[in-house]
């Protein structure tokens, strides 16, 4: 009788010995889940990742979590979203109070929103952020912002392995635009520079290239043009909704620069351009007194009822 040949199944399947094998980019992290971290959850989830989301609060994941699903309602009446398939993006994303929950994330991206205490928004509490996520994270994890006015370089310069941070920016006004600004900072490796162009290309996204700057292409353009939008409206030379209407029609914009501000926050907005006018030392940056004043009686835009424009309960303009 012939003699039997026997092979190890090892051979043919994951054994103790062998590394078990994972997906690029299957765990994403995201640091507060405002409007930019919900933007960042959805897109992730909805593209099959798997995204835990860090909050201060409960009641800050609940309202999170709430929001996701709304935006996702909207896409199943406008878009052709199924129930089902918002079920299973909503089953990928949770959120959690605890650091210690990112540490099997591929990626982790600090999105601290702009209604957030101010001096946890500074430098030195951002750098404090990047430390921590550091201390918990795997070795290769990428580190990266989503600010447009921070230095990803100054924001990695006390980490142990600052060749994995980097900086991106999701266009948040225009949440399915699909392009994203990537910045590699002064420490970024190419390798890392590289991940995050297949990550931008997994979730269906072009990269825009941007040499490290503060405010990158898209911020620095358009808080001038707003800018002058305040000036020309104060000047009387046309009405808020036709200098909207000229922008948007006749020069193909989504949204016109007084709704876009409406729609990032005006707060936000004046933020940027404080810290482009520190950067820069231009005037062009100084926000218009109208949007100073604007922010000082709390119309912050969309998320408060009123800005340059106002707006019911389901986020609609109120013609008046």
């Amino acid at each position: 009788m012939a003699e039997i040949l026997v092979e190890p199944i090892e051979g043919y399947a994951l054994s103790k010995d062998k590394k078990k094998g994972t997906t690029l980019f299957s765990k994403i992290g995201v640091i507060g889940c405002g409007k930019e971290g919900q933007s960042i959850a959805r897109i992730a989830g909805w593209h099959g990742m798997e995204v835990v989301f860090l909050e201060l609060s409960e009641e800050n994941i609940e309202r999170a979590i709430s929001n996701i699903g709304k935006e996702l309602d909207n896409r199943i009446e406008n878009w052709g979203l199924t129930a089902g398939e918002k079920k299973a993006i909503m089953s990928r994303i949770n959120g959690t109070l605890d650091y210690k929950d990112l540490a099997d994330c591929d990626f982790v991206i600090e999105a601290i929103r702009s209604e957030s205490n101010i001096s946890f928004r500074s430098i030195e509490e951002r750098k404090e952020v990047f430390r921590k996520v550091e201390e918990i994270v795997r070795e290769d994890t990428i580190i990266a912002t989503n600010s447009t006015t921070i230095i990803i370089t100054e924001l990695a310069s006390e980490m142990k392995k600052p060749d994995r941070c980097i900086s991106l920016h999701f266009f948040v006004a225009s949440p399915e635009a699909k392009i994203i600004e990537v910045v590699k900072g002064l420490y970024t490796s190419e390798e890392v520079y590289n991940k995050v162009y297949t990550f931008v290309k997994l979730i269906n996204r072009d990269v825009i290239p941007v040499e490290e700057s503060a405010g990158l292409v898209s911020v620095r353009l358009y808080v001038t043009l707003l800018n002058e939008a305040c000036q020309v409206l104060m000047e009387g030379i046309a009405s808020l909704p036709d200098i909207d209407k000229t922008m948007n029609v006749g020069l193909g914009m989504r949204f016109g620069p007084f709704r876009t501000a409406d729609i990032i926050g005006l707060n936000k907005i004046s933020k940027w351009m404080d810290n482009l006018y520190e950067e820069f030392g231009n005037s062009k940056y100084k926000p218009s007194p109208m949007i100073k004043r604007l922010v000082r009686a709390k119309r912050l835009g969309k998320q408060t009822g009123e800005g340059f424009y106002k707006y019911n309960e389901n986020g609609d303009i109120i013609l008046e």
